[in-house]
């Protein structure tokens, strides 16, 4: 529906509390700053897609990958429809997962499924996925703009030039199933390899229907239709959990990769697959009806999109190095799961699918909150940046992080917190025991000290971006990763197999630690400072407020402990501690002085008495 109605722009945001309308108001709560000019841009930031996290692959995507990118800047604003549909994606995700570690568990078979339905997207965004973002999307929204056809042309290559890549790289990927699964994870079982060969077979299908639908998507995005590609993921998620539950009734609990039939592994792999394929037929019917007619063109000469991918060799090699701490990650996850179940560990099952759960979780508020800032940031950013302003540049770095942090340091404290009792809560039922997952809330108890690095890292990229510098963040990259593999693979040889999977989140945190900090250094001398002693004392007001809800919570845990089961015991603790800590961490943060929440929380209840 399109959102050029008068009523559909204002509607929203009498209704939603907007990130746009806080940064404003924490703006307006803070002095002004003094002029300073004289930045300069190393090319035009609109040149630029955002790649999003870049090493998340997935059926959650990047919230602010390039077809995000593409949107306009009141996007927030101009349509509820995508506010709704992000919600129920990211629930319905949710869902599939629990449904998956119930049929499938985080065991052998698990990691089996994972690594072949990971492949496709490691692959798809290493040699296509990363140049759609950071070169077509951004490309295709200028010619639109510019060319006297309205980008029709350009349309045309763009969508003929991406379906045959993808054909072709789809055939020849189906072809090297088995030596793609080897490279991912060398030290499977013979059976565990033989069940991931065959899945990634049929799932590596999906490199086609990944990229058509992420061409589509942007398409739509730049004719400002939003609703399909923020809804299409709905049912490819409704179709795995489908899926997923109908292997369960087949199979029962606790299949292993000895166990499962060779029908049943088809089962997995070709419903898997459906979804994709569903879910791209959807976004090419509404790119369809949004008007476009297809006219296959070949003739790239003149058309721009070279010079395109000349200015984008650096988002590559970023890119690049992303992905290769993903088959780092993936080999190190995988070979320990093998080695904790041949051992007989008590925490066996701590392998790539532990790991993946723990980290679907651990990024829900960097997706939920951060995204939000960073999409309210970029196009403030971007015009402070065309008018020279440093200073203002700065000062908006500072407020959206010290906004985010507003929430995400007490959602990093209750998640180390609840971590164990929550994982046991939602994945402990069929093919997942207790003691699995226990696991991933181990791991992500890890995973969430390393919250506000990873969110840090993630603004100081936008900034970087906001100046049209793509050479800096790949050059930062390499320093990173180079840290993150060191520790990654000396897991291996310095951890009991039961507890590399458990300590591998710290690898992966030094990653954003390493980044952040040379990241830092970059742009402290460009932008003659970053604010950091505010931001420093803001960090460390958030943390010591929550410590009384830290408190709190554990002992909530040891409170209800002594019921018997596991669900009752669990749900008591996160009720009463979530709501009493809460409470607590305001009560204290209001009496420490920490501005950020004294003005977010005047914003919510200015808002809700409007109402």
């Amino acid at each position: 529906m399109p959102n050029d109605h008068p009523q559909s722009k204002d509607r929203p945001h009498r209704r939603l509390l907007l990130p746009e309308e806080v940064l404003d108001a924490v703006e307006r709560s803070e002095p002004d700053t003094e002029p300073e000019s004289g930045l300069v841009t190393r090319r035009d930031p609109s040149d630029i897609g955002d790649l999003g996290t870049a090493d998340r692959p997935g059926e959650e995507g990047n919230e602010i990958g390039g077809a995000a990118h593409a949107a306009p800047p009141d996007l927030m604003r101009s349509s509820a429809v995508m506010a709704i549909g992000t919600v129920v994606s990211r629930a319905t995700g949710f869902i599939r997962t629990i449904v998956l570690a119930a049929a499938l568990g985080t065991q052998l078979l698990g990691d089996a499924y994972q690594t072949a339905n990971m492949v496709p997207f490691a692959v798809y965004d290493l040699l296509i996925g990363g140049l759609l973002a950071s070169v077509f999307v951004p490309f295709l929204v200028k010619r639109k703009k510019s060319d006297p056809d309205g980008g029709n042309a350009t349309e045309q290559r763009l969508f003929t030039v991406a379906l045959l890549a993808l054909a072709a790289l789809t055939v020849v990927t189906v072809f090297a199933a088995e030596w793609l699964i080897r490279i991912y994870a060398g030290e499977f079982t013979q059976a565990q390899h033989e069940v991931a060969t065959l899945l990634a077979r049929f799932m590596l299908c999906q490199i086609f229907f990944i990229g058509a639908s992420g061409v589509a998507s942007a398409m739509l995005n730049s004719r400002n239709h939003f609703g399909a590609p923020m809804w299409a993921p709905v049912l490819n998620n409704l179709i795995i959990i489908a899926v997923g539950a109908m292997f369960l009734v087949v199979t029962g609990p606790g299949s292993t990769p000895e166990s499962i039939t060779d029908a049943e592994t088809s089962m997995l792999g070709l419903g898997t697959t459906l979804g994709q394929v569903l879910q791209c037929v959807v976004l090419i019917w509404a790119l369809f009806a949004a008007g476009f007619r297809w006219r296959p063109r070949l003739d790239l000469r003149g058309s721009g999109l070279g010079e395109a991918m000349r200015t984008a060799a650096w988002m590559l090699v970023y890119i690049g190095v992303a992905q290769a701490g993903l088959l780092v990650t993936t080999n190190v996850a995988t070979r320990a799961g093998v080695r904790a179940a041949e051992a007989g560990e008590s925490v066996a099952g701590a392998g790539i699918t532990a790991y993946q759960f723990a980290s679907m979780l651990f990024q829900l508020p960097y997706a939920i909150i951060a995204v939000s800032v960073i999409t309210a940031l970029l196009p403030r950013m971007s015009a402070h940046v065309a008018d020279g302003r440093r200073d203002l540049v700065r000062s908006d770095f500072s407020r959206g992080f010290r906004l985010s942090a507003v929430l995400i340091v007490p959602i990093s404290v209750a998640m180390v917190v609840f971590a164990i009792p929550f994982c046991v809560l939602i994945y402990a039922r069929g093919s997942t025991s207790v003691h699995d997952a226990q696991s991933i809330g181990l791991i992500l108890m890890v995973f969430s000290v390393m919250l506000i690095p990873f969110t840090l890292f993630q603004l100081l990229m936008r900034v970087y971006y906001a100046l049209g510098d793509t050479r800096t963040p790949s050059i930062i990259a390499l320093p990173a990763e180079a840290a993150h593999a060191t520790v990654a693979i000396s897991l291996l040889f310095v951890a009991p197999p039961g507890l590399i999977v458990v300590l591998l989140p710290v690898a992966y945190g030094l990653y954003y630690i390493v980044g952040s900090i040379l990241a830092w250094q970059g742009l402290r001398k460009r932008m003659n400072g970053l604010d950091g002693r505010r931001v420093l004392r803001t960090l460390v007001l958030l943390h010591v407020a929550s410590v009384p809800s830290a408190v709190f919570g554990v002992a909530m845990i040891l409170a209800f402990g002594l019921l018997p089961g596991t669900v009752l015991p669990s749900l008591l603790a996160m009720a009463a501690g979530g709501v009493i800590g809460a409470a607590l961490f305001i009560l204290v943060a209001k009496r420490m002085g920490v501005t950020e929440v004294t003005t977010f929380l005047d914003m919510v209840r200015s808002r809700l008495l409007r109402r």
